[in-house]
């Protein structure tokens, strides 16, 4: 049966072949439904429905968003009519079908509190297969520059409502992500010959001005329990969207990648390092409120050197701006988020980069490994995990770039007093444990005068003879090197998102 919508188009209504309710299709660009009662697959062709199979059941990820709501792109009007849930080895991402009041679609991709919306490219465009996008590395398409920001495999793992695709069901394919320094995207679906590209911009739920979302107060506010699939502890887990989570009876690393009732993964850890803001901890900072999520102690070493550096981070959270990261370094605190479009690197030494109109100078480049987590995290998280990283500053604005082999992620955020942290997570008693150098806006380095030099050599010769004396290093207690060194401070300015999805 077909009747008339307020759409530029006719919509068509037909019995689904496996269980018989109504299947409704809005656009004429959709191909495929899934019945919102059996979950049947099925195809359209004409005004015919075929069922090909059932869908999996939906990976509940607590999201705001829900079929039918609607909002306003570019000035334009859509209604979500369906949904794709996608997962990688590192986490998982859904992508909504957006059916504009003209009879076009777009997409509003979803991961972790992220959004970027994108709509099919109207151009034809030859896009190079795969492999030949290097993670990292400046990429020009239609003369316009573009970072590769991820590029991985994914498969589908269940859908919902009307969609214009549907790869299929299990089957891994390529995703590969471009992103300019203004915030532009590029997303590139390898599921058909030729892949399928589409573009946009990275978004936030307010811009979009969006009505009909879930009430929050229909969400299940319990916490998910098991047990600890290595000492039987019960575990519980409060976040929806977490990929890993730890113990509190052994300190075990649990993943969480397969959702509650799938095959649990752990990993033992010994030597357990005590946040000095505890988990579940609620602070207030630059105006938002955030809750410690998330708790993780990392060492670094620069090339060709074998003495190492440690810090610590807090993942926090707020249900309306995702995840930020709370970094306590040698040189003091700072707030850092992944940024939403790419830096670029202004010199071929990569010495200095450029991003939303500011210059950072490079101040340090160093290989990053985690190893001690505690608390959950929106990333399967390990023991070992290892990165490529390179700090940035510009005064007290911190930029900081972290790669893996399949991913590159940019963080950017501002240094913060310690007495700040410290009022804002009600901890004035323990001020002086959180007390750093501080230190002052980086910039380069100027001539140095006599008098300095000789300050400097009376420093040095302290600093050796109490070095003489230290035999070793608590990282417990503290963030510490291995042995001495000359690098008067360390720590990272950014958080690593750990494959937080190519969204």
């Amino acid at each position: 049966m077909a009747h008339e919508n307020s759409a530029a188009q006719r919509s068509y209504t037909a019995p689904c072949p496996g269980c018989g309710a109504p299947v409704e299709f809005r656009s004429a660009q959709s191909t495929h439904a899934v019945c919102g009662f059996c979950q049947s697959t099925v195809v359209r062709q004409g005004d015919v429905l075929s069922r090909i199979g059932k869908m999996a059941e939906l990976f509940d990820d607590h999201s705001p968003l829900q079929l039918f709501a609607t909002g306003t792109y570019n000035k334009r009007p859509f209604t979500l009519i369906g949904r794709l849930q996608y997962k990688t080895t590192d986490g998982t991402w859904a992508e909504w079908n957006a059916f504009f009041d003209d009879g076009t679609n777009g997409w509003l991709a979803e991961d972790n509190g992220a959004y970027v919306f994108t709509q099919p490219d109207t151009q034809s465009m030859n896009m190079p297969p795969a492999d030949r996008y290097v993670v990292g590395r400046s990429v020009s398409v239609s003369g316009k520059p573009y970072t590769v920001a991820s590029n991985v495999s994914a498969q589908l793992i269940s859908a919902q409502g009307e969609l214009p695709k549907l790869p299929p069901l299990g089957q891994a394919f390529d995703v590969v992500e471009l992103r300019s320094a203004s915030g532009e995207v590029i997303s590139i679906d390898y599921t058909g010959t030729p892949p399928s590209v589409s573009q946009g911009t990275a978004v936030l739920l307010d811009d979009l001005a969006l009505k009909g979302l879930k009430d929050a107060s229909t969400k299940e506010e319990k916490g998910r329990q098991f047990n600890c699939p290595h000492c039987g502890a019960p575990v519980t887990v409060a976040l929806a969207t977490s990929k890993s989570i730890t113990c509190g009876s052994c300190n075990s690393v649990i993943d969480l990648s397969q959702g509650i009732g799938g095959e649990l993964k752990s990993a033992t850890q010994d030597e357990p390092v005590q946040p000095l803001i505890p988990l579940g901890s609620l602070g207030q900072l630059q105006g938002v409120q955030w809750q410690v999520v998330g708790f993780q102690h990392r060492t670094g070493v620069a090339p060709g050197d074998d003495e190492q550096f440690g810090w610590s981070e807090y993942l926090l959270y707020n249900q309306k701006r995702g995840f930020s990261f709370l970094v306590d370094s040698e040189e003091g605190w700072s707030l850092v988020r992944p940024t939403t479009g790419a830096p670029t690197m202004t010199s071929s030494t990569a010495r200095s980069a450029s991003y939303m109109g500011t210059t950072y100078d490079l101040k340090y480049s160093y290989e990053a490994e985690t190893n001690y987590v505690c608390g959950e995290f929106y990333w399967v998280v390990q023991r070992g995990q290892k990165t490529s990283n390179k700090d940035f500053a510009s005064g007290k604005r911190l930029l900081s770039m972290e790669k893996t082999p399949s991913e590159l992620v940019w963080s950017s955020g501002d240094q913060i007093a310690f007495d700040v942290v410290a009022k804002a997570f009600g901890l004035e008693d323990k001020k002086d444990l959180l007390k750093r150098d501080d230190a002052a806006p980086f910039s380069p380095a100027k001539s140095i005068g006599f008098g300095t030099m000789f300050v400097v050599l009376v420093i040095i010769l302290i600093l050796l003879s109490m070095l003489s004396r230290c035999s070793s290093c608590d990282p417990r207690v503290e963030n510490c090197s291995s042995s001495s060194s000359s690098r008067s401070s360390g720590g990272s300015f950014g958080g690593f998102s750990g494959g937080g999805g190519h969204k």
